[in-house]
């Protein structure tokens, strides 16, 4: 009797626990998280700096395409450098030798080929004044003969091209002005084909690469006034201009990445790898009087009527709501919005096709105070 009523309280134990566990997963509910993003406007550029990192305008590893030993490396790091100077030699022994022989054979390739074409005329001549003196295929062996002699020597000649060309590559020269700011040999050491000897840069211009939030990446081709800041610098504004936009946004940040370019500035010195900021202001042509809205082709959809939408996320709530839009032209980036967005919303950019309408939803990558409307 004892075992039964023990066994009756565990049993009645288990039910209250199961149920209440099963009420409290009823009760537990996940927003969706959704990929968004905020309608550009032009205060989005005007009103900002955006993060970057300086690097040379020219910068580039140098080798050889031959091997062999160094026989000349006049430079060391540091080294300012002009355009078409020498920086390092490789022994060109043995490639003057190659180049002599290849030269040499061509009097004798020369001298075939005239043999040859004396001999075609020959029977030929011959041919024309008796034909039963000379056979057709006596005819047809000396034109290949001649054929071949011709063959010869346009091979010879791009021989003796290929080996001029491999002693030329026995000179490294600067491909620009520039600075030396790596080396990795030291003269006389064996080197080999594509090896790195050292590394040159031109410190006259400096790049600037900034990731753009794809809202505003529209925006850039009209950014003016353009001020770059660096952090080793902080009272330095130095005046620069676009240079690339990038077209293929990062994967995991939405952004695009923009370089731009400026001048060295006078009584700094502007290294690779710096870090600072760069703003600008939005001037937009006169016949484009409104802000341009636009939007990843992933946010847009359609329903059986054929309209097209988005879903506008309301911020306080963190509910989506499906608004109708009227579509522009394609661009490099997305779709432009005629009609329907205001700027500064929010919109699903991703998975709208899984979303209902009122469905409550957290962005990613949202932080306490990083989205506010």
């Amino acid at each position: 009797m004892k075992k039964l009523l023990l066994f009756s309280i565990f049993l009645l134990s288990g039910i209250l626990l199961f149920v209440g566990c099963q009420k409290e997963v009823e009760q537990l509910y996940v927003p969706r998280p959704v990929r968004a993003m905020k309608v550009g406007d032009v205060a989005g550029i005007s009103q900002r700096w955006l993060p970057g990192r300086a690097s040379a305008s020219q910068e580039v590893n140098l080798s050889f395409r031959v091997e062999g030993p160094l026989t000349e490396f006049p430079v060391q790091v540091g080294d300012e450098v002009k355009k078409g100077q020498l920086l390092a030699r490789i022994d060109p022994r043995d490639f003057e030798v190659n180049l002599r022989n290849a030269e040499g054979q061509l009097g004798k390739a020369e001298a075939a080929i005239q043999f040859a074409e004396a001999e075609y005329g020959r029977v030929v001549r011959i041919r024309e004044q008796d034909p039963a003196a000379i056979s057709e295929s006596m005819v047809d062996r000396k034109r290949q003969e001649m054929d071949k002699a011709q063959a010869d020597l346009i091979a010879l000649e791009a021989d003796i091209d290929a080996a001029r060309d491999q002693l030329d590559y026995t000179y490294m020269r600067a491909p620009f002005s520039g600075t030396i700011v790596a080396t990795y040999v030291e003269n006389y050491e064996e080197v080999q084909a594509k090896q790195i000897i050292l590394r040159l840069l031109d410190p006259t211009h400096v790049e600037m690469t900034v990731d753009v939030p794809e809202n505003i990446i529209s925006y850039i081709p009209y950014v003016q006034n353009i001020q770059a800041r660096f952090d080793a610098f902080p009272g330095l504004v130095i005046p620069a201009e676009v240079k690339e936009i990038g077209t293929e946004a990062s994967t995991t940040t939405r952004t695009y990445p923009v370089t731009f370019i400026m001048e060295q500035p006078e009584g700094a010195t502007i290294l690779a790898g710096m870090t600072g900021e760069l703003t600008g202001n939005v001037v937009l042509p006169e016949e484009q009087q409104e802000p341009l809205m636009e939007v990843p082709t992933t946010a847009v959809f359609s329903d059986e009527t054929g309209l097209s939408y988005v879903w506008v996320i309301d911020l306080t709530a963190k509910t989506v709501h499906k608004r109708e839009v009227q579509l522009g032209k394609l661009t490099d980036y997305g779709i432009t919005i005629l009609q329907g967005l205001e700027a500064g919303e929010w919109i699903a950019t991703a998975g709208v096709h899984y979303l209902e309408e009122g469905q409550e939803v957290r962005i990613l990558g949202e932080k306490a105070g990083e989205v506010s409307s």
